[in-house]
């Protein structure tokens, strides 16, 4: 299975480049629309990182401000709101889903706000395509009146309780980067609740230019617009997302067939049946006492077979650019970081190259 590229049919002559261009931005964002939901308003950008910092600047973060943020995560997550000279408050997570921990979040805002700040707005994931504890995150955000962003750009795909992963903050983020489910080889959604909110982000992701004859700037914009091709291949690869869904979950059940009679292995899966994840990425946990080997071992093990793996992400609170950031949390995070492996999960993965995966493992185990 291979990720097909399929651009626009349009005959439009190449002299009337625009019109083709606005044709397939536009054409991909109403396809994103029916996706999401008619009530939603989706801009089409140009990475998931540009969709965050959108809905950042939509959300009135500015210099100084605090931003709460998951820890485990990739930095991408986070590195919009310092973009806003703004200060990241990272929370640690729960094992259930690997995602916020919503008893640490009210405690980080509570502490927020007896010292007189609090916070401008949530930033919550879906990591690894897991939909996070939403209901509890959503209620606290609701409390104390915060604005709730969704990084969903690893979760296109998934759902919670039948609802669409990035359907549920103030604003949802998508990520079409070349090793998504869906990918338009660079680029990104934001999810907004109506027409106003785009375009107040399409003004920014266009330069901020003022309504003029001529080129008059108010504001500091951006250029975060998607390309024309880049829309023109997402409009292709939207036929076959169900298909691609399908196969990243089917790579899970190879993984938890693999590890199924092995002690101290567990493969990341749901932990309820209102959980559905796309299992963007298939990880394990290696308990080392318990199966006699760590998670670095099956790494090496697969290396020297030239099969690629990684660890998980480095939680934030860990990295060397934010040391000086408030955490709140344990070490659930830093624990599932340890320990924790990405196993090979792309769409184009062959039956020979599972098999190859398959007897590398064996070797070990």
């Amino acid at each position: 299975m291979d990720n097909r590229i399929f651009l626009s049919k349009s005959n439009v002559p190449l002299k009337n480049l625009n019109l083709l261009e606005d044709n397939n931005i536009l054409e991909f964002e109403k396809l994103l629309e029916k996706y999401f939901g008619e009530e939603k308003s989706v801009l089409a950008v140009n990475s998931g990182t540009s969709a965050i910092h959108l809905s950042l600047l939509l959300a009135g973060v500015s210099k100084g401000d605090d931003v709460v943020c998951q820890s485990f995560t990739f930095s991408a997550s986070a590195n919009p709101i310092i973009y806003q000279g703004a200060n990241p408050i990272f929370i640690d997570s729960e094992i259930d889903t690997w995602n916020m921990c919503p008893f640490y979040l009210e405690k980080a805002i509570k502490h927020r706000i007896k010292n007189g700040k609090k916070p401008k707005a949530i930033i919550f994931v879906h990591l690894y395509g897991m939909p996070a504890k939403i209901e509890e995150i959503s209620l606290i955000a609701k409390k104390y009146n915060i604005i709730l962003i969704e990084d969903a750009a690893e979760a296109l795909g998934s759902t919670y309780k039948g609802q669409k992963c990035g359907t549920f903050g103030d604003f949802g983020i998508i990520s079409f980067n070349n090793n998504k489910l869906l990918t338009t080889f660079g680029g990104g959604a934001l999810i907004c609740k109506d027409v106003k909110q785009k375009e107040k982000a399409f003004f920014f992701s266009t330069q901020a230019r003022d309504q003029a004859p001529h080129y008059q700037h108010s504001q500091i914009g951006y250029n975060y617009r998607m390309s024309s091709v880049l829309a023109g291949i997402g409009r292709g690869q939207m036929s076959f997302l169900n298909e691609y869904l399908s196969f990243r979950r089917s790579v899970n059940q190879f993984y938890k067939s693999i590890f199924k009679d092995i002690d101290g292995i567990y493969v990341f899966e749901e932990s309820n049946k209102i959980l559905f994840s796309n299992h963007w990425l298939s990880c394990i946990i290696v308990n080392e006492k318990e199966a006699g080997f760590a998670s670095e071992d099956i790494r090496l093990q697969l290396l020297e077979d030239n099969i690629e793996s990684r660890l998980l992400w480095k939680p934030m609170h860990l990295q060397p650019i934010f040391k000086e950031a408030l955490y709140f949390g344990g070490s659930i995070s830093e624990n599932l970081f340890k320990q924790g492996l990405c196993l090979p999960s792309g769409s184009n993965l062959t039956k020979n190259q599972l098999k190859r995966i398959s007897i590398s493992i064996k070797k070990l185990l």
